[in-house]
């Protein structure tokens, strides 16, 4: 009985042996089959890494203000007899914008200059009496105070005139008109605004660190964001001389031209200082980077495979510098004349094997313009 149960056992382990063996040399015959099959060359876009000429630029935002910007208020209190001007208008120096009423001020300069002329006449009567010895020199000088008092008084009577009669100031554009025809105004009385447009100011501030970096005459470059892919040049003409305690910064002021009046006081741009220096720099798409929490890489194709034939790529490990529009500059890690992956890096491991398919590029430029207006 006992040999029988042995017997019986030692067939169980031998069928179970089998079966396994079998299942175990299926499965090594399929792993190595599949080992036989290489994986299909990665689809990639590529582009030659070269060198380039770049200006350093610092950075900042800044604010625009008018050259010259005011609001045109009255000196004397008077009624408005005339508005001649219309809002948003452009005006030039000393056009007439609003006449006050003048009224009693020219009658009472008719007066005063009636008075004038008889003043004249009794200092030049008195002057050839005196030289006849008939009046004393009292008389003549009676007669000079007297004249030199009607002047004064016609020069201020024409002065008040001249206030209530406002003209521009300066060439520029007007704003939206404050006053109207007939309304009484009190001295202070806000009229209009007017501003001076071209050229304009863009006041900004840079660390203290970049004190020795800029001068009055360097070139700045301003873009708006209400005028995307446009861009504003200009130059500084005034640094502050002292730095902000507070924030250790210190102020610049650059001068734009601004012919059609695009730029309005207010707005906020972008500044780029550019510096006098020339850097040599070795460039890439930004698209090429491949940012990792352990350093940021490119993918280097190289021109042999495992058959010596073919292309593979090689994951290089890259110091990058300042960004320019499309571009990167790396630092460390790529030469020119290296051809670096663009697109597809997700399918890529180190050595696979790659296709290259430029059809289509992202894109690789310093200085890109949107594709809308």
């Amino acid at each position: 009985m006992a040999k029988r149960m042995i017997l019986m056992l030692l067939a169980m382990v031998l069928l179970v042996g089998g079966i396994l063996g079998y299942k175990l040399f299926g499965r090594y015959m399929m792993n190595k089959a599949l080992a036989a099959q290489k994986a299909p060359p990665a689809v990639v876009s590529t582009i030659e890494a070269r060198e380039e000429s770049w200006q350093p630029t610092l950075h900042a935002v800044g604010s625009f203000a008018a050259v010259q910007g005011i609001i045109v208020s009255t000196q004397l209190d008077g009624a408005v007899t005339k508005v001649a001007f219309e809002s948003g208008a452009t005006v030039k120096e000393g056009d007439l914008l609003v006449q006050q009423d003048i009224s009693a001020e020219e009658a009472q300069l008719a007066s005063a200059q009636a008075g004038a002329v008889l003043a004249q006449l009794n200092l030049d009567r008195a002057k050839e009496l005196r030289t006849q010895g008939t009046n004393a020199q009292a008389d003549l000088d009676t007669a000079t105070a007297t004249f030199q008092q009607t002047q004064a008084n016609v020069a201020a009577l024409k002065a008040a005139i001249d206030k209530k009669t406002i003209r521009a100031p300066f060439d520029g554009r007007l704003g939206i008109r404050q006053i109207n025809l007939g309304q009484f105004l009190r001295s202070g009385t806000d009229i209009v605004p007017l501003q001076l447009l071209d050229p304009i100011y863009i006041d900004f501030a840079l660390p203290q660190q970049n004190a020795a970096q800029v001068a009055a005459g360097q070139t700045v470059r301003v873009t708006v964001d209400a005028y995307p892919g446009e861009v504003f040049a200009g130059t500084v003409n005034a640094l502050n001389p002292n730095v902000d305690g507070a924030t250790r910064n210190f102020q610049l002021q650059a001068t734009l031209t601004n012919a059609g009046g695009k730029l309005r006081p207010g707005m906020f741009g972008s500044v780029e200082v550019q510096l006098p220096v020339i850097e040599k720099v070795i460039t890439v798409p930004l698209s090429a980077i491949v940012y990792n929490p352990y350093g940021n890489a490119v993918y280097v194709v190289e021109n042999h495979g495992e058959d010596g034939n073919g292309l593979i790529v090689r994951q290089q490990f890259v110091q990058s510098g300042a960004n320019r529009g499309d571009q990167v500059a790396i630092i460390k890690g790529v030469k020119s004349g290296d051809t670096v992956v663009t697109s597809g890096q997700l399918k890529l491991r180190n050595g696979a094997s790659i296709v290259i398919n430029n059809t289509v590029t992202p894109g690789n430029s310093s200085a890109p313009k949107p594709d809308h207006p």
